[in-house]
């Protein structure tokens, strides 16, 4: 039986994966006089900071460069810049639909928890006005291994008092839905079923998330299990 939600933040809720990517690519060329282009933007959705970072410098042979402490400091760099980009982040930056989801989901008595692996995501949803709308959000900076690694959102099924397999997860990213699949929940993905083939259920824009929709998807998913 489902009893709860867990929202990945950026391309979910909102879009703020064109920033992050903005402030990896300045960073890349005042850094490294590098240039990333629009192939590494999708490799860096739903990664952790550290890991994006590391993701660049290993493309770009530069991973044994920098020791643990300076890359700590670029990371650091790279979100204060960051940061100054997602400072003018109101409520209607919110993807089509969200509001109305999440409404529906504390509406029906679901639990909602986030997880996503910004470590700014308390701020961007204060700024969205939608802290209060979540009963836990997972913090990134505890959990050991990073997405696709199911830490965080395990992490977010425990803090709501779930058990994983009683939890729906949703993602925009491939390594986001790895990371669902991992934990043993019911994967929905928001965007390209080609990229997200490894969801139990894919829409293509948030507007199509509903909670009949995807209620009803988790039911086909058990009614195949029964007959295969």
């Amino acid at each position: 039986m489902i009893k709860a939600f867990i929202f990945d933040l950026d391309g979910v809720i909102t879009d703020t994966a064109h920033l992050h990517f903005k402030a990896w690519k300045w960073l890349a060329s005042e850094k490294f006089g590098i240039v990333i282009d629009e192939n590494m933007h999708e490799q860096l959705k739903g990664l952790s900071r550290m890991d994006s970072l590391e993701k660049i410098l290993t493309i770009h042979h530069l991973n044994q460069k920098y020791t643990v402490k300076e890359k700590v400091e670029l990371t650091t760099t790279k979100n204060l810049y960051y940061r100054k980009l997602i400072s003018d982040i109101t409520p209607r930056d919110i993807l089509p639909g969200i509001v109305e989801l999440l409404e529906e989901i504390k509406g029906s008595s679901y639990k909602l928890a986030l997880a996503s692996a910004s470590k700014n995501a308390i701020a961007i949803l204060k700024s969205l006005d939608l802290f209060q709308s979540f009963d836990f959000i997972a913090d990134a900076a505890i959990v050991k291994k990073g997405k696709p690694a199911p830490d965080i959102y395990l992490l977010a099924a425990k803090g709501l008092s779930v058990a994983p397999e009683n939890c729906i997860g949703i993602e925009d990213a491939v390594s986001g839905i790895q990371s669902i699949k991992h934990a043993h929940m019911f994967a929905v993905g928001v965007g390209d079923k080609r990229l997200l083939h490894e969801a139990d259920y894919v829409v293509s824009k948030t507007e199509a998330l509903t909670l009949p929709n995807m209620m009803q998807a988790w039911n086909n998913s058990l009614v195949k299990k029964k007959t295969d």
